[in-house]
C-alpha cells in the first residue's frame, strides 16, 4: 500500500480483560447489535444516497445474520470521505456458504461493472471477500479488503454453536481457506483488543503477509458504530485505493 495507508500503532498481544469487564463488554455488544438490527428493520437506509463520490469505490459486506443496513455507520463515514459505496442485496442476511457469498459478490461487481474496488467487510464478510478473491472476475476488479473483526483462522466458539451458518466458521471448517495466503498482502485486518466472538490466544500467529491493526475498542459488533473504527477504515481504504486491482 501507499504511504497514506494505516499508521495506527499495532499490538502483538491482546490485553488482559478482567472478568467483570468482559461481561460488561458482552452485554454492551449484544445490546448494540440488537438495536442496530431493529433499527435496520424499522427504518432501512437507502443505499442510493451513497452512490456518488470521486473516491475509490467501496463494496460493503456484512457478517453472519447481518444485513448490509447494520453497516450504515461505516457507509456514511466512507461516503463522507468521498467514496461511492455499494452493497450486495443478494447476500440477504448472509447465512449461506462462503462460496455462495463469493458468487454473489462476483455477480454484483459484474452487474455494476465496478473496478478498482476496495471491499469493506465485517466478520464473516471478510471470509467471503477472501474466498471471492480466488475468482478471476473478482481478482481483476478488487484492489484489496478491509476486514473488521474477521475470524480468518476461525473461531473456537463456532464449532460448538448449534447453527450451521456459524459452525462453518470453526478452525477445522476453514482449514483450506486458512492455508491459502495468496490474497493476504491485499488485506488490512482491523481487530478490537477484546472480541468475545473471535478470541485470540496470546502469541498466536497472525495473518501472514497482511496488515494487522489492533484498535483500542472492545466487542465484536459495537465497534461498527464507533468513530475510531470509522476513521481507521477510511484510512485503510485510502491506502488500498492506490494499489492496482489484481494485486499486481
Amino acid at each position: 500500500m501507499g504511504d497514506d495507508g494505516p499508521v495506527i500503532p499495532r499490538r502483538t498481544t491482546p490485553g488482559a480483560r478482567p472478568g467483570g469487564l468482559r461481561l460488561r463488554v458482552r452485554a454492551a455488544d449484544y445490546a448494540w447489535i440488537v438495536t442496530a438490527q431493529v433499527r435496520a428493520w424499522l427504518a432501512p437506509p437507502d443505499p442510493a444516497r451513497w452512490l456518488s463520490g470521486p473516491g475509490t469505490p467501496v463494496l460493503l459486506l456484512p457478517g453472519v445474520w447481518e444485513s448490509w443496513s447494520v453497516l450504515r455507520g461505516l457507509g456514511d463515514a466512507l461516503h463522507a470521505a468521498g467514496h461511492p459505496v455499494h452493497v450486495v442485496p443478494g447476500l440477504g442476511t448472509n447465512s449461506a456458504d462462503l462460496d455462495v457469498g463469493a458468487a454473489a459478490v462476483r455477480d454484483r461487481l459484474v452487474e455494476l461493472d465496478l473496478r478498482g474496488v476496495v471491499v469493506v467487510a465485517h466478520s464473516k464478510g471478510g471470509l467471503i471477500a477472501k474466498t471471492a478473491l480466488a475468482l478471476p472476475e473478482v481478482d481483476a476488479r478488487v484492489r484489496g479488503v478491509v476486514a473488521v473483526a474477521t475470524p480468518f483462522a476461525g473461531s473456537r466458539h463456532a464449532a460448538w454453536f448449534p447453527a450451521r451458518a456459524v459452525r462453518r466458521m470453526s478452525p477445522r471448517a476453514l482449514r483450506e481457506l486458512v492455508a491459502d495466503v495468496r490474497s493476504h498482502p491485499r488485506i488490512v485486518a482491523l481487530r478490537p483488543r477484546f472480541d468475545p466472538h473471535v478470541p485470540r490466544a496470546e502469541g498466536a500467529p497472525g495473518l501472514a503477509g497482511a496488515v494487522e491493526v489492533e484498535l483500542p475498542l472492545d466487542g465484536h459488533f459495537a465497534p461498527l458504530g464507533n468513530p475510531v473504527l470509522h476513521e481507521a477504515v477510511v484510512r485503510a481504504v485510502a491506502g488500498l485505493g492506490g494499489a492496482p486491482p489484481g494485486g499486481s
